[in-house]
């Protein structure tokens, strides 16, 4: 870790061969290995919850990295009023909102140029979506941290795309509120003590934030989506790969539901509906023959693929984005195409891929 001082070896207590002191204590001495002994069991759950808050992979690690730093400088004034793990969520909150205050940290985001002018969108964002795919695989790695009682979004629910999609349409301070709230389950005066402010001020900005995800989120009682590498979530996958790749824009429409969405972060457009979608497949994502090679992965608990072109004048296929999958029941209900090819390191999977290669 960043700033962290090679560990030294664990000392016993008092010189006299008892038992070694605890990491705290052993941190508070400028024991680096002890630090991380601390800290190691939250590192992933953290940079979630930063990602959560801020919408960026790359900066909720930068975030992350400040948080770990922050501590190690700060741990001789932890005062343990609360858990290590209150404490670092402490930090890291109020490191992003700096970060969203700040706003600097979006300057160096992709500038998209489409290839050729987009239809007119169903609806149209106020500002774009900074809005970044998380790779499963990071998922896996979380400590068994139970959400306290008071959360209300578990799972694959807390870090689906529509959920992040709609907490970006949230202030900042709502924002975090909600997330220690609703998904980490914190009681309202932890929230309080994490943010520096009163009880009556979180449950004002909680009512206000739930009122807008109220908007925003699918309204309760749609059909469950398939659990995740079942059989049925592979047909669907299955399906919808052969369709796109062989550019047949009827058959990937018949796997649409009624009021799908296609957005493509961070363009702030947004096509709803089955002939908005099937409108846009046929004039811009499959015009012109286009062809396309589909790599399976996972975002954010949802099927996605590495989306590779076909260019008939060489056997090099190059990447066209992420494009991730959400899905009611049998059907899709939302494609997100993420335009940005950078995401796709992420994933592991490559720039380019040779005619026949998989990644």
């Amino acid at each position: 870790m960043r700033g962290v001082p090679p560990g030294r070896e664990t000392e016993a207590s008092a010189g006299d061969g008892g038992p070694a002191e605890d990491p705290l204590a052993r941190a508070r001495r400028g024991d680096g290995e002890a630090f991380r002994e601390l800290v190691e069991p939250y590192r992933r759950e953290l940079q979630v919850h930063c990602y959560r808050i801020l919408g960026s992979v790359q900066d909720a690690e930068d975030l992350l990295q400040e948080t770990l730093l922050a501590a190690w400088r700060g741990i001789g004034g932890y005062e343990e009023r609360a858990s290590v793990r209150t404490w670092l969520y402490r930090i890291a909150t109020n490191r992003c909102l700096n970060a969203l205050r700040d706003g600097a940290r979006r300057q160096d985001q992709v500038d998209y140029q489409p290839e050729v002018p987009l239809p007119e969108p169903s609806r149209r964002r106020a500002e774009p979506s900074w809005l970044e795919p998380y790779p499963d695989v990071l998922l896996d790695e979380i400590a068994d941290h139970a959400p306290g009682p008071e959360a209300r979004y578990v799972g694959r629910e807390s870090v689906s795309l529509a959920f992040l999609a709609a907490l970006q349409q949230l202030p900042p301070k709502q924002r975090a509120v909600l997330v220690l709230r609703d998904v980490l389950g914190f009681r309202a005066a932890e929230v309080a003590e994490i943010l520096g402010t009163t009880e009556n001020a979180v449950t004002g900005a909680l009512r206000r934030a739930r009122g807008t995800l109220a908007q925003e989120l699918p309204a309760p009682g749609r059909e469950s989506a398939p659990l995740p590498d079942s059989p049925r979530e592979r047909r669907i996958m299955d399906d919808f790969a052969r369709a796109f790749e062989a550019g047949d824009v009827d058959a990937i429409v018949a796997l649409l539901t009624d009021d799908v969405w296609l957005t493509m972060p961070p363009l702030p457009l947004e096509y709803q509906g089955l002939e908005p979608v099937r409108h846009f497949l046929a004039t811009i994502a499959l015009r012109d023959g286009h062809r396309h090679v589909l790599i399976p992965t996972r975002a954010n608990g949802q099927p996605a693929f590495g989306c590779y072109i076909r260019d008939p004048r060489t056997p090099i296929m190059h990447a066209h984005g992420l494009l991730v999958l959400s899905l009611t029941g049998d059907r899709i209900s939302a494609l997100t195409r993420f335009v940005d090819n950078s995401c796709l390191t992420g994933f592991g999977l490559p720039r380019s891929l040779r005619a026949g290669e998989q990644a």
